[in-house]
């Protein structure tokens, strides 16, 4: 699996390759390539003020653990799951819930949904549309929840999707919709139209068009792209 790291593309499989032949050093390479996005997850996830700390344990668990990552396996969504994990553990703990406000400033300061040279007109719908999401999505239960944030504002395919919160994929397709239902019942601007979205969504039926301006745009290095 590759991931692009700033302007250049890091091979994942060679660079777990590397650490395990005692290059600890290398691991570098898969930090600075998903730490943007693990930090929206925990962010996204609830995780708040804690997302750096939970990122970071989250990273750790993950390098102590390559000894028992299966070889050809996708680095992106295993690291996401401890992610998930270490969220979930962090609440816990601090037996609180993080309000809509506080998680979606610690979404957006985590890395920024929305480009900086963006018309301001077009920036201040972007925010309206994503503070409803954000507040449809507190609606949901937790398993609702968790399959939109990964597909939507995490921009994962189904596969890792599944792989992220250890479901089989045709419960991730069966949560989706009815998660998307019930979002089309909270967001008076959420239109399903049979057939749209992505080539999975199209493929079963399910609507990624009502999200489309509610999705997370990539708007810096960090970002993943698979070759």
């Amino acid at each position: 699996m590759r991931t692009r790291e700033g302007g250049r593309i890091v091979d994942e499989a060679a660079v777990i390759a590397r650490v395990r032949a005692g290059e600890p050093e290398a691991y570098a390479e898969l930090v600075r390539a998903h730490t943007g996005l693990a930090l929206r997850a925990a962010a996204a996830l609830g995780a708040g003020a804690d997302a750096e700390d939970v990122v970071q344990q989250a990273f750790f668990k993950a390098y102590c653990s390559l000894g028992r990552f299966r070889d050809g396996a996708a680095f992106k969504p295993w690291l996401l799951s401890i992610v998930a994990n270490e969220t979930r553990n962090t609440v816990r703990t601090a037996v609180r819930q993080r309000t809509l406000a506080g998680r979606e400033a610690a979404l957006v300061e985590a890395e920024p949904l929305i480009p900086e040279s963006a018309d301001p007109a077009a920036a201040a719908l972007e925010g309206e549309r994503r503070t409803a999401l954000l507040t449809a999505l507190e609606g949901l239960g937790e398993d609702h929840r968790l399959v939109v944030t990964y597909r939507y504002l995490l921009e994962m395919d189904e596969s890792e999707t599944a792989q992220a919160l250890g479901w089989p994929r045709g419960t991730v397709k069966s949560r989706l919709n009815r998660a998307l239902r019930k979002l089309g019942r909270l967001l008076p601007d959420f239109e399903p139209r049979e057939g749209s979205g992505d080539s999975e969504d199209a493929a079963d039926g399910t609507d990624a068009a009502g999200l489309d301006g509610l999705r997370g745009q990539r708007t810096r290095g960090g970002g993943d792209e698979h070759g």
